[in-house]
């Protein structure tokens, strides 16, 4: 599966929001790129679970030539019904969001894009299991469902205390909402917006500043 740029965002964003320590859980890993970027900025110790599996091998290829692999260990299966070996302090998960949209032809690719296997609501009680008391969870979703998501998480308990809007650029309007979860209730939660690319075609000041410790070229 292709790497995207609001995936990099995502991991960039939530790796500044994560403590130095603890235990973390990576749902739906793809190809391990969540993990490594918040393995290269937190000294947690990492799990990632990852269920297609030519996906899960190139997982098992990046973070056995990563520098933190001593502290990755990764999963095949299907988080629904896999015996995790949890809690975890932290938990990211960027989810197959499409409910009722048009699919390819490819069953994999529908599989990763598509909540047929990993529907929102089956995701938020599975966080409500694996998350500590004082956990936080990080979750990127189209803005659309934002909303719909928040409901489903308050459900089991879980509220956001911040959320980023992306925008591609000026003139677009919101098309994604990275949102941070944690069991505290809270009654302002602080929300900015990032736009990625400027009218000129060039990574704006603010993104090429958040991936800068991740991109070979900003």
């Amino acid at each position: 599966m292709k790497v995207c740029t609001d995936s990099c965002t995502f991991g960039a964003w939530f790796a500044n929001r994560m403590d130095t320590g603890g235990k973390a859980l990576d749902i739906g890993a793809g190809s391990g790129l969540l993990t490594l970027m918040l393995a290269q900025k937190s000294g947690a110790v990492f799990h990632a679970i990852e269920i297609d599996e030519p996906s899960f091998l190139q997982m098992e290829e990046n973070v056995g030539q990563s520098p933190w692999k001593n502290r990755i260990r990764v999963f095949h299966g299907d988080v629904n019904n896999y015996a995790l070996p949890g809690p975890y302090d932290f938990i990211i998960c960027n989810p197959p969001f499409y409910e009722d949209d048009l699919k390819s032809d490819n069953k994999r690719i529908n599989f990763a894009k598509h909540d047929a296997g990993l529907t929102l609501g089956k995701l938020t009680r599975i966080v409500n299991d694996q998350l500590t008391t004082s956990g936080s969870f990080g979750i990127l979703l189209p803005y659309a469902r934002t909303g719909e998501f928040e409901q489903l998480a308050a459900s089991v308990g879980l509220f956001p205390q911040e959320k980023l809007l992306l925008r591609q650029t000026r003139r677009h309007g919101f098309f994604r909402c990275l949102l941070l979860f944690s069991r505290c209730s809270s009654t302002f939660v602080p929300t900015s917006e990032l736009v990625i690319k400027e009218e000129d075609g060039n990574y704006s000041e603010a993104f090429s500043a958040l991936l800068r410790p991740y991109y070979l070229h900003l």
